[in-house]
C-alpha cells in the first residue's frame, strides 16, 4: 500500500466501509411533546379512567393520571383533555376527591397556561347525586379558564336525567359528562362524538 492510499484510508473510512462517516458531536433531531394533545385524569373507582381510555384511542394520543404529571410536563402540551369525578358533593371547591384537588390549587398557579387549549370531561351518578351531577368538572372548566386557556367542547345537556350541576354553562354543559353509574351504555358513542365535536372546533 503506498502512501496515499493509507491516508486516505486514515481521512476518508468510509471509502472501505460502504458507509458514511458521521462525526458524533453533530445534535440529533429529537421529538418533544410540545404542539401536541394528551388526556389528564384522576379517578376514585376506574370510572373516570374508563372514560379517559376512550377518549385516548379516539384521538391518538397517550392519557395519564394527573397526580404523576410534572409542570414542565403539562405546560409542554398546546391541548389538553382533563376530567375528573366529582365525590365532595355540595362542596365549592376541591370537589372530586382525587389528585386533581391539590394539582388545582397548589400546582396549575404556578404554570403558565396562558393561550392553551382545554376541553373538560366529568363522571358523576345523575341518580344519586342529581343535585350536584359532575360538579367537578365545572370546578376544572372555571380554573383552567382563570388561567387563560381557550375553553372547548360545551355539550348540550340533552339525554339527562339530573337536577342541578355545577358544569353548566348558559345552558349546556362545560364539557364531556359521562355516568357510567346509570348509562354506561352511552359512555363510549358519547365519548368519539366529542373528539369529533373538538376536531370541528380547531381543538387539535
Amino acid at each position: 500500500m503506498n502512501l496515499f492510499a493509507a491516508a486516505t484510508l486514515l481521512i476518508i473510512p468510509g471509502i472501505t466501509t460502504g458507509f458514511s462517516f458521521v462525526p458524533t458531536n453533530l445534535p440529533r433531531a429529537f421529538s418533544t411533546a410540545l404542539d401536541g394533545s394528551i388526556v389528564y385524569y384522576s379517578t376514585s373507582t376506574g370510572n373516570t379512567e374508563t372514560i379517559a381510555g376512550y377518549l385516548s384511542e379516539a384521538v391518538g394520543t397517550a392519557m395519564e393520571d394527573i397526580g404523576d404529571a410534572t409542570e414542565d410536563e403539562v405546560k409542554s402540551y398546546d391541548s389538553l383533555i382533563v376530567g375528573a369525578p366529582t365525590w365532595h358533593t355540595g362542596a365549592d371547591e376541591q370537589r372530586s376527591g382525587t389528585a386533581w384537588d391539590d394539582f388545582l390549587y397548589d400546582t396549575l398557579p404556578n404554570i403558565d397556561m396562558e393561550g392553551k387549549k382545554v376541553a373538560v370531561f366529568g363522571m358523576g351518578d345523575q341518580e344519586g347525586y342529581g343535585d350536584n351531577y359532575c360538579d367537578a368538572a365545572g370546578e376544572l372548566y372555571d380554573l383552567f379558564e382563570a388561567k387563560g386557556c381557550k375553553m372547548f367542547g360545551l355539550t348540550s345537556t340533552e339525554g339527562y336525567n339530573h337536577v342541578e350541576s355545577k358544569a353548566e354553562r348558559d345552558g349546556k354543559f362545560c364539557g364531556l359528562l359521562c355516568d357510567e353509574d346509570n348509562q354506561y351504555d352511552l359512555s363510549e358513542d358519547r365519548s368519539k362524538a366529542w373528539v369529533e365535536q373538538l376536531k370541528t372546533e380547531g381543538f387539535f
